[in-house]
């Protein structure tokens, strides 16, 4: 019998596992677990392995699995929680014949060419080139960005830690946030505000220059209040419009022209928002290059799984070491 191979896509609070049979790409055993509850990789893989029931005589015998950190040599120290291991020991000590390392913005990538057309929302239209890159990129725990570039062989990822470039006001607004930021936390990236933690902070910003006393303590109930409190509201709508113009930037910057998928966790449950944001017009606003971002198609990743996807690609894709 064919031993499935195991897939992960990591983040800073979450880590998915499932199961893949060589030669497809559709994951099963799908088991979502706290990061926080274990010590390290190790510890949560075995623990996940033990709840899908696979024997511990013939465990899976190559992985692939995505992290949300920078990926370099064989030391794996996560951006966003506690988890750092050697990958060379990892492998050992799950007993992998092989195992792939890879950002988990790669595995959003790689899981884009997979999506069928119910698992995107179109936000903006536009026509997309078949020989370009496409851009990824989504707020969750962090803010992630990477792309795929279609080579002659197969799809070709471009990692990147795009989430961490500097942000620009383009506003009066934004100019009064960015020094409140920068009182806080010196540099201020845009991971600083496009992620969950950066929605309340973006919230509290918005409060104290409002002079008002904050009502709401998590990036939920800003979310949840901002159809009644205009506070709440305008850091909504702002925190979209700024993720236009990050957006924008990043196409230029990639080159995008094959489109821009949003993916994350926070996104799907903004879908009714973006129309009122914006969002596109922030997007499309580059001055003598308006017309080029004004070409590309943007739509949000609804799939629950883009990074599994992904992970499953990178298996035997020989694009990705």
């Amino acid at each position: 019998m064919t031993r499935p191979a195991l897939i992960g896509d990591i983040g800073g609070t979450n880590a998915r596992f499932a199961l893949v049979t060589p030669g497809e790409f559709e994951p099963h055993d799908i088991l979502t677990l706290p990061c926080a509850d274990y010590p390290g990789l190790v510890e949560a893989v075995r623990d996940y392995l033990a709840r899908v029931g696979l024997d511990a005589d013939a465990p899976p015998r190559e992985a692939c699995l995505a992290f949300a950190c920078p990926i370099g040599d064989d030391r794996v120290t996560m951006t966003n929680n506690h988890w750092s291991f050697s990958r060379r020991e990892a492998q050992a000590a799950l007993g992998l014949e092989r195992l792939k390392v890879i950002n988990d913005f790669t595995a959003q990538a790689l899981g884009v060419p997979h999506l069928a057309s119910d698992e995107l929302v179109e936000i903006k239209p536009g026509v997309a080139r078949e020989h370009a890159a496409c851009l990824v990129i989504g707020p969750g725990t962090g803010l992630g960005v990477g792309g795929i570039f279609p080579g002659r062989r197969a799809w070709i990822p471009l990692s990147t830690e795009g989430g961490h470039v500097t942000f620009a006001p383009t506003d009066e607004r934004e100019q009064n946030l960015l020094r409140h930021f920068r009182n806080r936390y010196g540099r201020v990236s845009v991971e600083r505000i496009l992620c969950g933690q950066g929605l309340l902070d973006l919230y509290l910003a918005h409060c104290s220059l409002k002079g008002a006393n904050p009502a709401y303590q998590t990036p939920a109930e800003v979310t949840a209040a901002a159809g009644g409190d205009v506070i709440a509201r305008d850091t909504l709508l702002r925190f979209l419009k700024i993720l236009g113009d990050v957006c924008g930037d990043a196409a230029l910057t990639m080159g995008a022209r094959g489109g821009v998928y949003l993916c994350g966790g926070i996104l799907p449950r903004l879908l009714d928002w973006l129309p009122q944001s914006r969002f596109v017009d922030a997007f499309i606003a580059k001055g003598r290059m308006s017309d080029y971002t004004r070409a590309i198609p943007v739509q949000v990743v609804i799939a629950p799984w883009p990074g599994l996807l992904g992970a499953a690609e990178a298996l035997r894709n020989e694009e990705v070491e």
